[in-house]
């Protein structure tokens, strides 16, 4: 079953944010790692079992104030049964992997039932591990440990994301749950959107660049390249592929720039970065996203050297259906060959400039899919190294 119950649900997503190790499987809620003391005088742990009712992929309250538990009968701390909960004991196989050993029932007082799963898991989980506790004060049944994503999942992501529970902000991340994203160019910027967009729900981030990972742009790229992995000059595409592939699904590599053979490659985009400084090659690219009625932001910087010290600008600009006039009538993007000049072109090191630029890119994306406010709605936006200054133009 989709983990889109425990994004969705406020009981269980405070159950992950509180550090319970829960997951649905075959129309069950299991809580994993509850401690509790056996005949033995030891702590155990088990997992508590629930059927999980559901509305449109939410929560709805608990149906039955029982409750399943795989593991040796639970005990006080002198290796007494704790009867009070006592149901049944029998062997009951729920799904392949998913069995249960006993029965509970502890009636909540006065309603009889539980207002929601977080209360009936946090009153069972309590039970069993307040015995426990008292063989071994450091046991808790919340104690956040990692949680991978289940076989069943269909999360992008290959392990759970508690963070968004954790800060209350499940709603405002399902907005980016988009289908597809894709990032032209990864010399410099564009690693860092990656790195920022692959920690969100995007189902797919496509990413473009023919360039091999040299020494030069370890030194302005998010992590740290090995000697060995610089040695082996991979391709940039491949090379954050496999350092995000870790985290989660569906990082498609393109090592190859867009031109004509494949532009039709973002016909289907929901959203496109740019970030590259080819201007003639953006330009290309702007004019068939517009074609196409695709949004897109262009990042870029423009530095300079002044007495050793570096200074300049920079700048994202975003297009939309709602406003692209900007772009061409008032020159906001180059689309022309690179002034020789503009000293980034000479592989100067910025990687926290490249790391701002991309960080103000995805900030507006996100205000585009409502994850942040955004009022002013703004279309083009600029940053001055010196004085750190930002402005905001081409209000929609």
């Amino acid at each position: 079953m989709s983990r889109r119950p425990i994004a969705r649900s406020s009981d269980l997503s405070r159950l992950l944010a509180e550090g319970y190790d829960i997951a649905v499987r075959a129309g069950y809620l299991v809580a994993s790692g509850i401690p509790y003391v056996t005949a033995g005088k030891a702590v155990g742990y088990g997992r508590l079992i629930t059927p999980l009712t559901l509305r449109d992929d939410r929560a709805t309250p608990p149906d039955d104030h029982t409750l399943y538990f795989a593991g040796e009968y639970p005990c006080d701390k002198d290796g007494r049964p704790i009867e009070a909960i006592r149901n049944s004991s029998s062997r009951v196989t729920f799904a392949d992997g998913l069995v249960a050993d006993h029965r509970f029932s502890a009636k909540p007082q006065p309603t009889g039932s539980y207002s929601d799963y977080y209360e009936k898991i946090v009153t069972y989980a309590s039970i069993l591990s307040g015995p426990a506790r008292t063989l071994d004060p450091t046991v808790r049944p919340n104690p956040g440990s990692f949680t991978p994503a289940s076989e069943e999942d269909d999360s992008v992501f290959r392990y759970l994301d508690t963070a968004s529970p954790r800060a209350e902000i499940t709603a405002a991340t399902a907005k980016l749950e988009l289908r597809k994203v894709v990032i032209i160019g990864l010399g410099g910027s564009g690693g860092y959107v990656l790195d920022l967009a692959a920690k969100t729900p995007v189902e797919e981030i496509h990413t473009y660049d023919r360039d091999e990972l040299h020494q030069h742009n370890a030194f302005r790229a998010p992590g740290a390249a090995s000697g060995d992995e610089l040695a082996a000059a991979p391709k940039k595409v491949a090379y954050f592929d496999h350092i995000y592939s870790k985290m989660r699904r569906g990082i498609v590599s393109h090592p190859e720039h867009i031109d004509a053979s494949n532009i039709d490659h973002l016909r289907d985009a929901e959203f496109v970065f740019i970030c590259i400084d080819d201007g003639p090659a953006k330009a290309f690219i702007i004019k068939k996203l517009e074609e196409f009625g695709r949004s897109f932001i262009d990042v870029g910087m423009g530095l300079f050297l002044q007495d050793d010290s570096l200074g300049g600008v920079l700048r994202v600009t975003t297009s939309t259906l709602a406003k692209r006039d900007h772009v061409r009538g008032k020159g906001r993007i180059p689309l022309s060959e690179a002034d020789d000049r503009n000293e980034y072109q000479r592989n100067i090191q910025t990687a926290e400039l490249n790391a701002l630029n991309a960080a103000l890119a995805v900030i507006k994306w996100k205000k585009l899919c409502g994850f942040y406010v955004d009022l002013e709605k703004e279309h083009h936006s600029t940053y001055s190294i010196d004085g750190n200054e930002m402005t905001n133009e081409d209000i929609a």
